[in-house]
């Protein structure tokens, strides 16, 4: 019986969306973690040592600049990380095409041409809304599996409305 989990996922409330991930998609949702697990302070901080570090020996003279020029890659890696991680995850996925995602109360579905991807609630512990983003975030320690859904995918702001209505009967807002 190959059902890929479509018939335990239907549901008359169900929210649908269809969309092409983006970078920016990928990318906030990275940027909402990082804020959840507070490392966007502390990749400032490190940004800032190595920079600072790199213009005090800038003024060491010749010698010096290999060291300045390595802490100022330093600094400006560190800053780029999430952008980084973008990339690859974008790299990752965009062959797939569109993310066609239903919502429903038993979870959220996940379909491309290659993929079927059923989620339950339990996996997520909430999930956070961005001005552009709903951005769900699992259980595990270090958040590593994010689910994204664009407000741009949906239908309208009835749409909008009904898809937070669900996440709010089965997540919490972090």
């Amino acid at each position: 019986m190959v059902h890929q989990g479509r018939d335990i996922m239907q549901d008359s409330d169900a929210v649908e969306s269809a969309f092409r991930p983006t970078r920016t998609d990928i990318l906030r949702a990275i940027q909402v973690r990082d804020r959840i697990r507070r490392l966007a302070p502390v990749r400032w901080t490190f940004a800032v040592l190595f920079a600072g570090f790199a213009a005090f020996t800038a003024f060491g003279g010749a010698d010096a600049a290999p060291l300045a020029a390595l802490s100022l890659l330093t600094a400006v890696l560190t800053w780029g990380t999430p952008r980084i991680q973008a990339n690859h995850v974008f790299r990752t996925i965009s062959w797939q095409g569109e993310y066609r995602t239903t919502v429903t109360d038993a979870g959220i579905t996940v379909e491309t041409e290659h993929t079927t991807l059923v989620q339950r609630w339990s996996l997520f512990r909430g999930y956070r809304e961005t001005r552009d983003h709903l951005v769900l975030l699992s259980r595990d320690p270090n958040i590593l599996v994010l689910e994204v859904l664009p407000m741009r995918s949906l239908r309208g702001e009835e749409d909008a409305q009904r898809l937070r209505a669900l996440l709010d009967r089965h997540l919490s807002r972090v």
